[in-house]
Formats: structure tokens, sequence, C-alpha cells
């Protein structure tokens, strides 16, 4: 059992009285498969998967996959998560704990691993760390405006190189870091307007562009981790609108960031793969017999949950 926080809400005359409560959860594993046909959301509500576990799903591999763009129609996923109940009752989605993500035709996969039964972190099967050493992305919810490579630039109206990605959102959105660093700069920089650059480990920055401010403590020499809060979306500098530019640097040379292969993080330890093929095992198999089973499928049900 698990104690969890719950919300009570009881009538008290002519009104209603609402208080947190904690109360003893059962938990339970259930098992998901689905397509994409239009969105990532729509291929898990057609699913049955909470909205809690969709989030999951795209943190976990944010590393590896730009949920923002990559998604293609026909891209298939399984998922093994945990589900909590109280006096049989649903009572809210837990952790995911294995993953299986086909995008593009390339398989990516996750596992919940925990050494000591106290902390713990993602791996793929092969036990490599998924806590990528950069993301894919800095903001958390958006569209892409427009892509790396030449375009018509909106202000001054003549093709030139545009040496990142545009993500249209609106103003206030925040922006993190998609990796460990230092602040290299912090300030106004002519048409990149309030603009923030970080430098990483080797030959690696990224820089942050058209922020309407710049967060508390964000200055020159300040040392960032990944996902901290470097800023907030705007529409300074040269910009028609809204929207973060984000550029990611090898050399000091701006490379198309969704498409490059980025560094990752470590693997296991050889003293540690012996306890990670024990403990990751048995969702290996939970994962094969969802493939097995969502092959077989008709394509027209292949959005529905195994439970």
């Amino acid at each position: 059992q698990v104690v969890t926080r719950m919300l009570h809400v009881a009538r008290t005359g002519d009104g209603y009285k609402a208080e947190e409560i904690t109360e003893n959860t059962d938990r339970q594993t259930r098992v998901a498969v689905g397509t994409i046909r239009s969105s990532l959301f729509g291929a898990t509500d057609a699913a049955g998967i909470p909205d809690s576990v969709t989030m999951q799903m795209a943190d976990i591999l944010s590393a590896k996959i730009d949920f923002l763009r990559d998604l293609r129609q026909g891209d298939q996923f399984r998922v093994v998560y945990e589900v909590r109940s109280h006096d049989g009752r649903y009572a809210g989605a837990g952790r995911v704990l294995a993953l299986e993500f086909i995008n593009g035709g390339k398989t990516h996969t996750a596992v919940w691993f925990s050494a000591d039964n106290k902390t713990g972190s993602y791996y793929d099967f092969d036990g490599t760390s998924l806590r990528g050493a950069f993301l894919r992305t800095a903001l958390k919810f958006s569209r892409i405006s427009s892509t790396f490579g030449m375009r018509m630039h909106p202000i001054h109206k003549t093709w030139t190189g545009h040496k990142g990605v545009d993500y249209a959102a609106p103003s206030g959105t925040p922006i993190h870091s998609t990796a460990d660093g230092t602040v290299e700069f912090s300030g106004w920089q002519n048409g990149y307007g309030n603009v923030v650059i970080v430098k990483h480990y080797g030959k690696y920055s990224t820089l942050y562009a058209h922020q309407s401010r710049i967060a508390e403590g964000i200055t020159k020499g300040a040392k960032i981790s990944q996902g901290q809060l470097l800023g907030y979306v705007g529409a300074t500098g040269w910009a028609t609108g809204p929207h973060l530019h984000y550029e990611f640097r090898v050399d000091n040379q701006p490379i198309d960031p969704l498409s490059v292969d980025l560094p990752v993080a470590r693997a296991l330890e050889p003293a540690e793969i012996r306890a990670f093929n024990q403990a990751v095992g048995p969702y290996k198999q939970q994962i094969q017999l969802l493939t097995e089973f969502q092959q077989t499928l008709p394509d027209a049900l292949t959005n529905v949950a195994s439970r």
C-alpha cells in the first residue's frame, strides 16, 4: 500500500467543507498500447491513459524525441504504469514503469530502475541513463513556427540562414535550460533582444533569445542545471511576435538541434548491470507481450488499452 493525499469534500448544512486527507491506497499495474493518428494526447486518450502518464512519457523521452515536432502518424507506443485505488475507487495514476515508443521507425525504450529502492531514474533497456546531457526542447508545451535552415526573415524580408529553431508560445511561457552549464552571457544583444547563452561541457553551448524578461539569478557565471528556469518567452529584439529562438551550438557554430544526435548521459557501471537486468526483466517481458498483442490488432483497433 501507498499513502496518498486526497481532497475530501463533504456537505455541511447549506454549504460544503473541503479538507486534505491522507489515506492508504492500493497500487496496481496497468498496461496500454496506442498508435499516433493526430497527436500524442489523442492516442493516449483513446487508450484510456491518464494525462499525467502522458506527460511523463513525453518527459522521460525528452532527450530522444521532440514531442513538439517529431511525432509521425503511425508511431506506436507500449506503456506499463502504476495506478492507485482507495476502497475500490480510482485514486490517481502513479509512475511510468516501462515504455517503448516507436518514432519514425526508430525504437526508444525506457524503464524505471532504483538500485537502493529509495531513489531511481529512467534507463533504456541497455542500461544507459535517459537523463540526456541535453533535452530536445527548452519549452514544455509549444509549437514550432519555423525550422532550421533558409527562410525569409520576417523583418528584413531577405533570405538568410536561420541559425536555430523558433518555438511560438504565449508571452510569459517559462524557458528552461536544456542542459547543465554556466551562464556565458545574460542581457541585451541586438536582434536577439533579451538573450541568455549557456556554456556546457566541452564544445557545446545553447542560446535562448527574444525573452520578455530574464529570470532572477541568471547572470554571467551562474551555474545552471538541466531544466532550470532561464526566463520567459517574449518578442524583444528582431521579433514580430512572442516566441523563443533557440540555438544549439558546437564550437560556437549553430547546428540544427532537431536533427543532431545529442550527447547522452552515462551507462550503468558493470557492477550495477546484474541488479538492473534482474529488476527490469519482468518489464521487458511485459513490453514484448504488448508488442505481440498490438501486432495482432486490426488497424482500426490499435488505440486500445489492455488492463
